[in-house]
């Protein structure tokens, strides 16, 4: 009877798992993803965060041909998550553009609930790049498609909104990716992401304020000099230092090698050893990447070399004008435009002014009102 029971249950989640399909894809738009890669976070990457990857040559095969792998990271920052976004576009245009190489990041269901949380104000930023919600029914759906493979933050939005006291020392995992990995016995592909801890540093939390922040769809508010900035220039609101960016590939994790007992044998307290036996090997192994490319978290000397040699793609890589890009990305996806991308200033200045909400995100306070109306009354 037991038996039947589990049977049941699995036949009424997969058939929850196809309808889900739909749900899951129906605003991922290869177009954009490569156009936003290319045009947008090339120049970004390349000259700002210089993003570097360690031991991802070859890129790690499935142990299952018909199952994703799950890769999993560190998370941090204390301000938005371009620790994630660079990983991510980095490795897809490491691997010329091939999906079945890509990843499919599992985000806060915080970061598409408004268009405010979606990189200066791209609707469905989130979604059409193949981000999805981190809920059950959803990690059960990624791990049901073999188109690519998955990325987890075990530490959630407490990784990233943990404060620069707490740099690099991992919060609580979620068990969910442990519990996944052992169901289809699927491999975890861990990796260090370091210096991301200096994307803001300084930063702070208070579980006070995250509650405020929480009720208008913001997953935390850091408390530090930039976040008084913000009403100042509301583009602050997405800013990054120009921390350098390097993951570092952990050893391969396979959690049903760690426990010799059937699936449905396995108890909570089981899943929960496990967690806190990969929560270990992955500390480790940040701490060991740290001591060895932290050093310099933003490699000064590197940074300016890079900036004067890339010269052309000036002044797009820097901040302030990342608004613009955005909005030139959206633009073009919009009117599905293909002509070339003209880097040069005056045609940056056009973009400027075919999107006049780019204007606000430089207006002090008032910039906030047409910021926030777009934010709030146009769901992500």
């Amino acid at each position: 009877m037991e038996r039947y029971a589990i049977d049941l249950a699995e036949t009424e989640l997969n058939a929850q798992v196809s309808e889900n399909r739909k749900h899951c894809d129906g605003y991922l738009d290869h177009d954009f993803a490569v156009k936003l890669v290319k045009h947008v976070l090339a120049p970004i990457n390349d000259c700002y965060f210089r993003s570097e990857f360690i031991g991802f040559d070859p890129l790690p095969e499935r142990n299952q041909p018909n199952r994703p792998l799950i890769f999993a990271s560190n998370h941090a920052g204390m301000a938005f998550p371009w620790d994630g976004i660079i990983f991510v576009s980095q490795l897809f245009r490491r691997n010329h553009y091939d999906f079945s190489k890509a990843v499919r990041a599992l985000t806060s269901p915080m970061l598409s609930q408004t268009t405010l949380m979606n990189p200066f104000l791209v609707r469905n930023f989130w979604k059409k790049v193949g981000s999805v919600d981190a809920t059950t029914l959803n990690v059960e759906t990624m791990m049901q498609q073999t188109e690519m493979n998955v990325l987890i933050y075990p530490e959630g939005v407490p990784g990233i909104g943990k404060g620069f006291d707490k740099r690099y020392q991992l919060q609580r995992f979620a068990t969910s990716f442990i519990r996944v990995s052992l169901k289809y016995r699927t491999d975890i592909i861990p990796f260090a992401t370091v210096n991301n801890e200096f994307i803001n540093p300084y930063a702070y939390q208070s579980a006070t304020v995250n509650k405020i922040a929480n009720l208008l769809g913001i997953p935390f508010l850091p408390l530090g000099l930039m976040t008084a900035l913000i009403p100042f220039q509301p583009w602050l609101f997405y800013f990054a230092f120009p921390a350098k960016l390097t993951y570092v590939m952990g050893r391969r994790i396979k959690p049903y090698e760690m426990i010799d007992k059937p699936l449905h044998q396995i108890t909570e307290q089981d899943i929960n050893h496990i967690t806190k036996m990969v929560r270990h090997q992955m500390q480790a192994e940040l701490h060991e990447a740290v001591r060895r490319y932290g050093r310099q978290p933003y490699a000064l000397k590197e940074f300016f070399t890079t900036c004067r040699q890339q010269v052309r793609r000036f002044p797009y890589f820097l901040p302030c004008f990342w608004p613009s890009l955005f909005a030139e990305l959206e633009r073009r996806s919009r009117q599905r435009d293909n002509l070339p991308w003209d880097m040069s200033l005056w045609a940056g200045l056009k973009a400027f002014l075919r999107q006049p909400l780019s204007l606000a995100f430089f207006l002090p306070v008032v910039g906030w009102i047409p910021i926030l109306w777009r934010g709030y009354t146009n769901k992500s």
